[in-house]
């Protein structure tokens, strides 16, 4: 049962896939990942995509992040039509508007902890770079780590780098794909408080892909995939 409040959403909608379709060759013919999922995610939300291994979860994940393209229907993001779009243009809407937090991190293992952070507001060319990721890992209470590589930052902190790094650009929306999955229970637990204290200071958007019923229990809303197609 979901006992988180819900938020003032208002009416703007972020996020919109119309009879979205993915499939794939395989060597007994086509196979179907996702089947007709139709949704719409508004600004401030937070979604919960749940479901079995193979039921769609990831992929789904990467058609609406623009990470993947859909065999049938659309994405809009932010009131861009993903689907229309070339790799060039997706990668450019994710840089304006999406951050990313994976299970196994995706730190650059040769850069320190604030020059991940930094990473993106320099690829973006943005002002600052180096005050703002200190800010942001001062947000996650790593301010005694940021000359510290991956290889010398435990699992929860590695995860607290990525989340400053996802954060630090103010993206509309965040897509998070088993952010805990990694990570024992205490520091699966204060991952996922500063993932929602965070998202709900900043008021983003986010997509929480997880097997964690609990932690999908956090969300606004939760929809489960079974056998690639919504069953709630």
């Amino acid at each position: 049962m979901n006992n988180r409040p819900e938020r003032n959403t208002g009416n703007n909608t972020v996020l919109r896939t119309r009879n979205l379709g993915k499939q794939v060759s395989s060597p007994e013919g086509p196979l179907t990942i996702l089947d007709d999922v139709s949704l719409e995610i508004g600004a401030g939300e937070t979604v919960a995509l749940i479901g079995p291994s193979g039921a769609g979860k990831t992929t789904l994940l990467a058609l609406l992040a623009g990470l993947d393209r859909p065999t049938i229907g659309d994405v809009q993001l932010c009131g861009e039509d993903l689907t229309a779009m070339d790799e060039d243009g997706r990668a450019r809407v994710r840089g304006r508007h999406v951050g990313f937090v994976f299970q196994s991190f995706h730190l650059v293992s040769s850069l320190t902890a604030l020059e991940n952070v930094m990473l993106p507001l320099e690829l973006a060319g943005a002002a600052g770079a180096a005050a703002r990721a200190r800010e942001a890992l001062d947000s996650v209470g790593l301010e005694r780590r940021t000359t510290h590589y991956p290889k010398q930052l435990s699992g929860g902190e590695k995860q607290r780098v990525a989340i400053a790094r996802a954060f630090v650009t103010r993206p509309s929306i965040l897509f998070a794909d088993e952010p805990t999955g990694n990570l024992d229970a205490a520091s699966g637990d204060r991952v996922a408080d500063l993932l929602f204290n965070l998202n709900e200071q900043s008021d983003t958007t986010l997509v929480l892909v997880t097997h964690d019923r609990e932690l999908a229990g956090r969300c606004d809303r939760i929809i489960e995939l079974e056998a690639g197609r919504m069953v709630s």
